[in-house]
């Protein structure tokens, strides 16, 4: 009942928005997703936040996931992006003959950097940055994602996050443009439990190929992992990423693999999606992912149904279905979010 009752509200609260066009503003010029302006200063201050339903065969979750903070600006050829983000802050769990509750109030850095961008070939940042590495990795903000879950694949490959230098250069041809990124770190992470991996060291390259509607892309990259127990390992990594998009439809692929200095710690992982737009606010979504961990010692295939509406462009709500092989996976998701 409970859950019947949170998709009517979030449904009704939706409604109404196709009364407005996706460049709604009001009257003071403040168009949803933007941010709000600090008088006539190169400052914006924006956020979003995110709601989610799962449910498994042994446990539901109502859950008030992401609540995220941002700041952000441009000035000539400088800018700068600002972001704390508090993670699963409310969640109140039912499991059979059983209900409780999970709070986490730690606020965390999920992005803080300075970039420089001299032309259209040349840019440079400095500070904590997504790691530009395939495609998925480069949206940062969930409400913006396809999808209410990532694909789990990724987080055995590469950290998420670098704090460090990044150094970008993009040629340009008629058809056609190459672009070459750089990233650099030799210090520890300015959030370090914000992040896939406790990294103190980052290395990587990248070369992404774009074409017409065609972007190839492969990363490559060393990190050294600091352990639980505060030993250190040297990690390697590589993934190949394609994305396809066209008006209808767009097709999203990422495989690689990581090892040690000793042996594979991820032989392999990686995942497809396909994604169709039935109309331009409704998409469909079917994604493909397998990989085989030999640090945790599981190897599962993972298939994803989902759907997604957007009654505006920084309003999604979405729905999810997943079935993995070993039946650790499979549940269904169902999320909320907005960016303001």
């Amino acid at each position: 009942m409970k859950t019947i009752i949170l998709l009517a509200l979030l449904l009704f609260s939706t409604t109404y928005a196709d009364e407005y066009s996706e460049e709604y503003f009001d009257e003071s010029g403040y168009a949803l997703g933007d941010g709000f302006q600090i008088g006539d200063l190169p400052i914006y201050i924006g956020g979003y936040f995110s709601m989610d339903y799962k449910y498994t065969q042994d446990m539901q979750k109502y859950r008030l996931d992401d609540i995220a903070f941002l700041s952000y600006g441009n000035y000539g050829k400088f800018s700068y992006m600002a972001e704390v983000e508090y993670k699963e802050f409310y969640s109140y769990i039912i499991i059979p003959e059983k209900t409780f509750t999970q709070e986490n109030k730690d606020l965390h850095t999920e992005r803080l950097y300075a970039e420089y961008k001299h032309d259209e070939n040349y840019m440079g940042r400095v500070g904590k940055y997504n790691s530009p590495i395939g495609f998925w990795n480069l949206v940062p903000v969930n409400v913006l994602r396809d999808t209410s879950s990532n694909p789990k694949s990724l987080d055995f490959i590469f950290p998420r996050f670098t704090t460090g230098v990044q150094g970008s250069y993009t040629s340009y041809s008629d058809l056609s443009s190459v672009q070459i990124d750089v990233m650099v770190q030799h210090n520890d992470d300015i959030d370090y439990k914000y992040n896939n991996y406790h990294v103190d060291r980052h290395y990587g390259a990248g070369i992404t190929y774009s074409e017409g509607d065609l972007d190839l892309k492969l990363n490559f990259g060393a990190f050294r992992n600091i352990n639980l127990d505060a030993t250190t390992e040297l990690r390697y990594y590589a993934l190949a990423s394609l994305l396809y998009e066209k008006n209808d439809f767009k097709i999203t692929s990422e495989f690689g693999s990581q090892k040690s200095n000793t042996a594979f710690t991820t032989e392999y992982a990686g995942y497809i999606q396909g994604l169709y737009y039935i109309t331009p606010k409704n998409a469909a979504i079917i994604r493909l992912e397998s990989y085989k961990n030999n640090t945790i010692n599981i190897q599962d295939n993972i298939s994803i149904f989902a759907y997604t509406y957007r009654p505006l462009y920084p309003v999604a709500l979405k729905f999810e279905y997943q079935l993995d092989t070993k039946g650790i996976e499979e549940q269904f998701l169902f999320s909320f979010s907005v960016l303001f």
